[in-house]
């Protein structure tokens, strides 16, 4: 998967981790249909490629995504289009895999992330951010309700009170404010580093117990959507498939011994 590329999507893989980058940067990486479709279709072949244990989703140049294209979606409207099918076509698609797939994922949230852009990197396990990052649930100022999951992430991270203020009034919230409400993982002093830290951290991930990360991920979305037998019944179902792994069995063998773990993701 090393150096691929699609003319709006970079995939990078160094080792184990894989970055994608939405590459439309003179138009702050606004989303139009073939990077849709790239980022659709890429995910759904990471998501069954096991050599890769960690994903970083990040934007080129001074945005992360300020969402649908909209100059593409205006002459979608003179056609005649009445209904927004990309929403089943691509951005439902995006978001079920970026927030099923079984390995961490880090945005790398540089500058603006709006509209859909906000709702991919929300939907992120992890958002590092740097001065500069703003998020902006744009969707309300064009007269549209949120998509691309953000009425399930959001308020998942800031509980509902809040999410409908961010989706009602459609303000920007800037980088701190971003980190007290739990919009990002980490705010960084310098907007340049915030791609690499996002990497390092990615590659810290890679090299942990990913089949137990993926089970993590899931148990939290059944628990939290659920109800207590819910949890358990994922739980034991979790804790079926992790405890014959060998990753399980090394981590148990190198704790007897004192020593330090090495996970392979098996």
């Amino acid at each position: 998967m090393t150096g691929l590329k699609a003319e709006s999507l970079l995939v990078d893989r160094t080792d184990a981790v894989v970055t994608l980058t939405l590459n439309r940067p003179d138009a702050m990486n606004a989303l139009d249909n073939d990077l849709k479709e790239a980022l659709r279709d890429t995910l759904a072949s990471i998501e069954v490629d096991k050599s890769v244990r960690a994903v970083v989703l990040a934007g080129a140049g001074n945005a992360f995504c300020v969402g649908q294209d909209l100059r593409e979606h205006a002459r979608e409207l003179e056609r005649g289009a009445t209904e927004l099918d990309t929403v089943r076509q691509h951005y439902n698609p995006i978001a079920q895999r970026l927030a099923s797939l079984p390995k961490p994922v880090v945005a790398a949230v540089r500058g603006t992330a709006a509209g859909a852009g906000a709702s991919l990197a929300l939907l992120a396990d992890f958002r590092i951010g740097g001065p500069r990052t703003t998020f902006l649930m744009a969707f309300a100022n064009v007269g549209l309700a949120g998509d691309t999951g953000i009425s399930w992430s959001l308020p998942h991270l800031v509980g509902r009170a809040r999410a409908l203020e961010l989706l009602l009034l459609a303000q920007p919230v800037r980088a701190q404010e971003s980190l007290d409400y739990g919009l990002l993982t980490k705010l960084l002093e310098d907007d340049d580093q915030v791609l690499p830290a996002a990497q390092e951290f990615a590659a810290r991930l890679a090299a942990g117990p990913t089949v137990a990360y993926a089970a993590i991920k899931r148990e939290l979305s059944i628990g939290t959507a659920g109800s207590l037998s819910d949890a358990l019944a994922a739980e034991a179902q979790a804790q079926a498939i992790c405890g014959s792994t060998a990753d399980h069995k090394a981590a148990v063998t190198a704790f007897v011994a004192k020593q330090k773990p090495v996970f392979d993701g098996r």
